[in-house]
């Protein structure tokens, strides 16, 4: 099976790194800068589970994707970020043809439209991941920890002969790798769960567990939690009374250091994925007014956004 990874970043880079080591037939997509990184230095994990290194990664630019090895591939690993959608769409397009399956692992559901109008629902399957990763300074994974699954299947619960065939090449890959029959309402219950994580976490500015001890806290995030899964529940896809207990459980923790990648985002001044996260889960609820918090931290995301790209236009002049 022949695997394009689109990326080399803290999430393809690391899943992709260990199917190749593995002994996968592995092929990262890349800019020409990430590219030369890994011509130079390999594709280098700092894991708790072991370091190691791909010394030769297989690499391609979207430039000469069209003529690399023989054209389309069997399996698309689509893991950049949400609003990079479009132009990853564009540069994969070559390396898909009638056969390719692509298994995206972005946050939300938003970019599942996107691949539909572009190659068709046939070929795109449901997935999800749990890593916790970043890039070095020098262009290592580093995988914070160790935590790594990879999680996958069709979006309508069969069991298709290529799922299983993808099934047997994630298998023993270093990673955990998990074949869902319910890949879809899996992906909602991340999507509650990340969005009431990424929400209490970038409203307030702070951990769980500070959020918890402030007065009022665990009402926000309790009351966040609800109208995320009440969006789930209209949509056909009520979260399970397991994965509810689980994630209150989670995310109500005392003195717990957890936040969501969106508020390092925010810290740092970087982009965010507040219309695919928060924005479009609100644009999938028909009652409108009915999710006041969710409301309000979409309304603190868009104002970051504002602020973001006034002062970067700012710097620029």
């Amino acid at each position: 099976m022949r695997v394009l990874v689109v990326g080399a970043g803290a999430t393809g880079g690391y899943f992709g790194a260990r199917l190749a080591q593995a002994g996968r037939d592995v092929t990262f997509l890349v800019r020409p800068a990430r590219a030369q990184i890994l011509a130079a230095k390999g594709l280098r994990v700092k894991s708790p589970h072991g370091d190691f290194s791909i010394p030769a990664p297989q690499t391609v630019t979207a430039a000469d994707l069209a003529a690399a090895r023989g054209g389309a591939f069997d399996l698309v690993l689509l893991s950049c970020k949400a609003y990079d959608i479009d132009s990853a769409l564009a540069d994969v397009a070559p390396a898909i043809d009638p056969e390719t399956a692509v298994l995206p692992v972005l946050n939300g559901l938003r970019h599942l439209d996107a691949l539909d109008a572009r190659f068709g629902a046939g070929r795109v399957l449901g997935g999800s991941c749990a890593i916790a990763g970043t890039l070095g300074p020098d262009g290592e994974i580093r995988q914070m920890n160790a935590l790594h699954t990879l999680t996958y299947g069709e979006r309508d619960g069969s069991r298709s002969g290529r799922i299983e065939a993808i099934d047997v090449a994630m298998r023993e890959a270093g990673f955990d790798a998990r074949l869902s029959e319910t890949m879809l309402l899996e992906m909602w219950e991340k999507w509650t769960f990340l969005a009431t994580l990424a929400g209490s976490t970038c409203l307030m500015r702070a951990t769980i567990g500070d959020i918890v001890a402030a007065p009022g806290g665990r009402d926000l995030i309790e009351a966040l939690l609800e109208e995320c899964r009440t969006i789930a529940r209209a949509a056909g896809h009520a979260p399970r009374p397991k994965f509810m207990e689980r994630t209150r459980a989670t995310l109500t923790t005392e003195g717990s250091a957890f936040t969501a990648s969106m508020l390092r985002d925010i810290e740092n001044g970087a982009r965010i994925e507040a219309d695919h996260i928060v924005g479009d889960l609100i644009a999938r609820s028909s009652d409108a007014g009915a999710h006041p918090v969710l409301d309000r931290v979409y309304t603190h995301l868009k104002a970051y956004e504002n602020r973001r790209a006034r002062e970067t236009a700012a710097t620029a002049q």
